[in-house]
């Protein structure tokens, strides 16, 4: 799993006024590399601009301007998964380069708001600046300096590969789909046989969210997007399951752990233990069915 990570500042409004770059690799998970400059934007210096980022005018006198370095951010880059938290710095690089009239390069973005709005519901509409997503995810950085900005952003990436099992080249698959292809939480049927279980998913399933949620609700499991105390079957995907030795839980799984140590009885099923469970809560005579053979 590799990819890069970038974010810029500017000096004013305009987004090609690039006044520092930060670039961080990222290889299996982990910090591979990183890269960071200050570069003079031959513009002016916004003071509001100024007072978020903390570069100055008088900071970047003899630093490269853009056609100095662009040669290096190319070797970084180009045909690689490059991410950013927004189009802004997608954006940024676009207009900075036809300022100068610089050849382009290929990369393929991924857009980690993107993924946080895919990952966490609480973020789905709104919320999702750099900032408020690591500081739910529970990542420290010092915001508005680009190389740390951009190791925020791969953070929120790899934390969403941890909530999901979704890989990269998942995630630039899935941020092409909507938030939300259909409600995943939603009350089950009153008449089903499994009426009164209260059913979460998490990890990667074989299936769609949306397929999986309407055979829960048919067989009666109400289906939530979060764990609580009112849950009692969590599923975890498949491919989640079987990557688990050596990797990191999602949080809900964790969650799950931690109610069932208190008390709280949760049953945890593997995505084919639900498919099971949903076909043989179907069949006549079964002790989970309303159905009875004559």
């Amino acid at each position: 799993m590799q990819f890069v990570a970038l974010d810029v500042e500017t000096a004013n409004a305009d987004c090609s006024s690039i006044c520092q770059i930060g670039i961080a690799r990222f290889e299996d998970g982990c910090l591979a590399e990183e890269w960071s400059t200050l570069v003079n934007p031959e513009d002016y210096f916004d003071p509001f601009n100024v007072s978020i980022h903390g570069i100055t005018e008088d900071m970047v006198v003899g630093s490269p301007v853009l056609p100095n370095v662009v040669e290096e951010i190319r070797s970084r880059l180009q045909g690689r998964i490059t991410l950013c938290h927004t189009p802004f710095d997608r954006i940024a690089f676009s207009q900075a380069g036809a300022k100068y009239d610089l050849e382009g390069f290929e990369c393929i973005w991924l857009d980690s708001a993107r993924v946080a709005r895919r990952t966490w519901p609480q973020f789905a509409r709104r919320g999702y600046g750099l900032h408020n997503v690591c500081a739910a995810i529970g990542y420290e950085f010092r915001h508005h300096d680009a190389l740390e900005d951009a190791k925020a952003a791969a953070q929120i990436l790899l934390a969403a590969v941890k909530e999901t099992g979704l890989d990269v080249e998942g995630w630039l698959r899935r941020v092409g789909q909507p938030i939300s292809k259909s409600p995943i939480a939603q009350p089950g049927n009153p008449e089903g046989p499994l009426q009164g279980e209260v059913l979460v998913f998490t990890g990667a399933l074989q299936m769609t969210r949306s397929d999986a949620a309407q055979m829960a609700v048919a067989v009666g499991c109400t289906v939530e997007e979060g764990v609580n105390k009112r849950t009692t079957i969590l599923v975890v995907g498949d491919q989640d399951s079987m990557k688990l030795a050596g990797h990191e839980k999602s949080s809900k799984h964790r969650k799950a752990e931690d109610l069932i140590r208190s008390g709280q009885e949760i049953e945890i099923l593997a995505e084919k233990d639900f498919e099971s469970l949903v076909r043989v809560s179907r069949r006549p005579g079964s002790p989970y069915s309303s159905a009875t053979s004559s």
